[in-house]
């Protein structure tokens, strides 16, 4: 049904159109047009002058409207008369419900759906709440500050895969997936997963204020689950993210997650620091440690997004989450700040991290386990040229005997290795060059080894 606007109104016109609206109904179209009825015209005519008038002028019309008819001439004159006069009957008593359900339903739509323009403001549009709002607890209002200052730190990242288009030779860009990130500085560097950007051919960065920049690849720490990108934007639409201390943390203190989950930017979750001290799997397999556990809520999406102290801080880069059904259950990890730092100096620096190595493949703590090692870092091989090879550390091998197990370091500097996660901690505190002290024990004995750290770079 149509309804369209008209200045000038009469309630006998209106009457006789209702009538043919009616009409159309008993005599079963299809179609029905009511061509000059508007909204505002309607609800006036409804209220100006009621249902009962438009009733009466409608019984006068019908029946003039039927009274004009002519019944044809011949044998069947009196019966046909007597049929369209039971029809008038029968088709009055429902045209007169028809009529009252029709006006009562354009003016419940009129009253209802077309409000007074101020009342429709008042209904239809949603307006922030002050952080001055008298009905704002202390703790909401900075809740509220913090996100809006850390906003327009947090990006939303897209990528795309390139394929080949089968039915012609072009190459198609395809979209890959999603992820969030944060500004690191006003030269446009963009701090991020790896795993987000893992196997995207480009990356387009979105700004809070819907600004959207192609991203160029400045360098990848897959061991570290890190990936820095840089965009040429104005200065003054980047804002870097404050940092922060991990180090400082303490469990049970507030923790704050801004990020992009299922494509909804800028979307903010609220938790603790649930654990301190963990250690997560990297893309690559790598231990990652002093990892920061949140409940925080972190679903697919808030890869790369900041988690926040209650200053508006980063202390971490949320990375993952422990869930069995892929949402998030309450168990969120986040790459603390303190590990963030010196790899993205590097990458911004060199393009690649740099770091102290000892060229040695290892066994992991389950593995070792099962070989009744209940401490330390089995030594499997050992890299011709190595440093592990020049200080004389001893690797796994076979004999006609059997396996010979190697070396197993059990501390450096006099700091115990428990497991892999403990040495790569250990090593990240060095740097290339710097001579070590390891402690190994080598069929049952103890021995001390020392060794000049090379460089990965």
């Amino acid at each position: 049904m149509h309804f369209i606007g008209a200045n000038r109104w009469s309630y006998e016109n209106t009457a006789l159109r209702i009538g043919f609206l009616v009409s159309s109904v008993e005599s079963g179209c299809a179609s029905l047009h009511c061509r000059c009825l508007s909204r505002r015209s309607l609800r006036d005519f409804v209220k100006g002058f009621g249902c009962r008038r438009i009733l009466k002028s409608y019984k006068r019309i019908q029946v003039h409207f039927y009274a004009s008819l002519r019944p044809e001439e011949g044998r069947n004159e009196d019966l046909q008369y007597n049929i369209q006069a039971k029809q008038v009957d029968r088709f009055s008593r429902l045209s007169t419900k028809v009529v009252l359900c029709l006006l009562l339903s354009a003016t419940m739509l009129t009253n209802y759906w077309w409000l007074p323009p101020s009342l429709e403001a008042m209904a239809f549009e949603s307006k922030p709440l002050a952080p001055g709002n008298t009905s704002l607890k202390q703790q909401e209002r900075d809740v509220i500050e913090l996100f809006q200052n850390a906003t327009p730190s947090v990006v939303f990242a897209t990528t795309f895969v390139e394929r080949l288009d089968f039915l012609s030779p072009n190459i198609l860009e395809l979209p890959a997936g999603q992820g969030s990130g944060f500004i690191w500085d006003t030269d446009g560097h963009i701090v991020t997963n790896f795993h987000v950007i893992r196997s995207a051919t480009s990356a387009k960065i979105t700004l809070y204020n819907g600004h959207i920049y192609d991203a160029t690849l400045v360098g990848v720490d897959p061991d570290k689950d890190v990936a820095v990108l840089k965009i040429d934007a104005p200065k003054k639409e980047l804002r870097p993210i404050p940092l922060g201390h991990s180090s400082e943390l303490i469990v049970g203190q507030s923790a704050y997650a801004i990020g992009n989950p299922f494509g909804l930017d800028h979307t903010l979750t609220t938790g603790v620091v649930s654990g301190l001290g963990r250690t997560m799997r990297s893309p690559t397999g790598k231990p990652i440690s002093n990892v920061i556990q949140t409940d925080a809520a972190i679903n697919p999406g808030n890869s790369g997004g900041t988690l926040l102290d209650s200053s508006g801080r980063l202390i971490g880069m949320n990375t993952s989450i422990y869930s069995p059904s892929g949402a998030s259950a309450g168990v969120g990890f986040a790459i603390p700040v303190d590990t963030l730092k010196p790899i993205v100096a590097s990458l911004i620096k060199y393009g690649k991290v740099i770091r102290p190595v000892i060229g040695i493949s290892y066994l992991d703590g389950t593995q070792s386990s099962a070989l009744g090692i209940e401490r330390g870092v089995l030594v499997i091989e050992v890299q011709r040229g190595s440093p592990a090879e020049k200080a004389g550390l001893k690797g796994t091998s076979r004999s006609p005997l059997g396996v010979e197990l190697g070396d197993v370091i059990v501390a450096i500097d006099g700091k115990n290795v428990e497991n892999e996660g403990d040495l790569f901690q250990i090593l990240e505190e060095k740097k290339p060059g710097q001579t070590i002290r390891l402690k190994v024990e080598r069929d049952g004995r103890p021995m001390e080894l020392k060794l000049t750290l090379g460089s990965s770079g």
